[in-house]
């Protein structure tokens, strides 16, 4: 496994803001905790603040870990939402020019969920509780709006930022994975499936492309297997899987 990471949420935006006190000396223990006593080498930073993820991203860089940055604005219109991804892989290219092999740019996440336009409602609490929706996902339907979206903002992305680039897909998200170079899945090894969890990823490991698990399980999510043994379970797999653990401190 050439990547074992851990979610670093910098800010995000939904209710309120998840952060509301951000301190660069905290940010700077913190990452150094990560890499030195959780034995991590990558950190999936995340959060709305540009300038935050920036700072956050610059020091976990020169410690030398593996930075897997994950601007995030939720519950927008889909224009708003590229401008913004945009904005910050303008931000991010400065970054890779200075650390190249180290920095992936994710240029969203369960969008389906987390973006207006895809399924009806506006905001997340509507798009989960809308009948519509679920017939929506029934169906599939969500898909081609989904991946009209992704290969616009991947287009845009990369006339500003010239490094690696993926998106944090949901399992039922079908992705059209050959603009991206990873696929990047959000996938929790919940108990009710930890007999099929591998054998979900197999269209994943079908694209030929190195799979990245985005997200795989929190402390608090019920049902979730130990973490111990989410660890076990990937480092033993044969399968080509680099994980980032969702866990946030």
């Amino acid at each position: 496994m050439k990547f074992k990471g851990i979610t670093y949420d910098v800010g995000s935006i939904m209710d309120g803001n998840w952060r509301p006190s951000f301190d660069m000396k905290v940010v700077h223990r913190e990452l150094e905790i990560i890499k030195n006593d959780l034995h991590c080498n990558a950190v999936r930073i995340r959060g709305f603040d540009i300038d935050r993820l920036m700072k956050s991203a610059e020091d976990a860089l020169g410690q030398g870990l593996h930075v897997w940055l994950s601007p995030e604005m939720w519950n927008k219109s889909p224009k708003k939402t590229m401008d913004y991804i945009v904005r910050a892989a303008e931000r991010a290219e400065k970054l890779r020019q200075k650390w190249p092999d180290h920095l992936v740019l994710v240029i969203g996440g369960e969008l389906t969920l987390f973006m207006q336009g895809i399924v009806p409602g506006k905001n997340v609490t509507q798009r989960f509780g809308n009948p519509a929706s679920r017939e929506i996902l029934k169906a599939g339907k969500h898909n081609t709006p989904l991946n009209a979206w992704l290969a616009l903002a991947n287009e845009a992305v990369r006339k500003v930022f010239h490094g690696r680039v993926t998106y944090a897909s949901l399992v039922w998200e079908t992705i059209n994975w050959s603009r991206f170079d990873f696929v990047g899945i959000d996938h929790y090894r919940a108990a009710k499936i930890k007999d099929k969890y591998i054998e979900m990823l197999q269209p994943a490991f079908a694209t030929g492309k190195p799979v990245i698990i985005t997200e795989f399980g929190v402390r608090t999510y019920k049902g979730l297997i130990p973490p111990s043994t989410v660890w076990l379970a990937i480092l033993l797999t044969s399968a080509p899987i680099y994980s980032l653990s969702p866990t946030t401190l």
